[in-house]
């Protein structure tokens, strides 16, 4: 058996949160990390017309289908790196050091017409490699 060294073969990438336009909370699609040893949070923004928007990470244990208040905010020891308030046509990337096996992006925002933006999660370090 070869081993793959190569990003493509070590590194998945999941939409949590699909570009687009937003003026108010979003709370993205949830990521499941289970087979992965790795995982970090990219958020990426276009234009900004208006407000504020702030990314962060939340984690949860199961599938965020049990009793409320499964997710929580993940704690600033468990992330490589901080979230600001995004700034126009850049790209913010935090990683998790958590151990909690589902992440979800989610970004609280404020503003009539809002700010382009979306969050993908990046899975690495798979316990199988190489990855379909």
């Amino acid at each position: 058996m070869s081993i793959a060294f190569d990003l493509k073969s070590n590194v998945d990438l999941v939409q949590s949160l699909a570009p687009a336009t937003r003026n108010s909370a979003s709370n993205g699609a949830q990521v499941d990390l289970q087979g992965y040893h790795s995982a970090m949070a990219v958020f990426s923004v276009g234009a900004i017309t208006d407000g504020t928007h702030t990314p962060k990470l939340q984690e949860a244990p199961d599938d965020g289908t049990g009793s409320p208040g499964t997710w929580a905010d993940v704690a600033a020891a468990d992330l490589d790196g901080t979230f600001a308030a995004f700034t126009a046509n850049s790209i913010q990337r935090v990683g998790y050091k958590g151990t909690k096996r589902f992440v979800r992006a989610v970004v609280t925002s404020s503003g009539a017409t809002g700010a382009i933006y979306g969050a993908d999660v990046a899975r690495g370090r798979p316990a199988t490699s190489p990855l379909a």
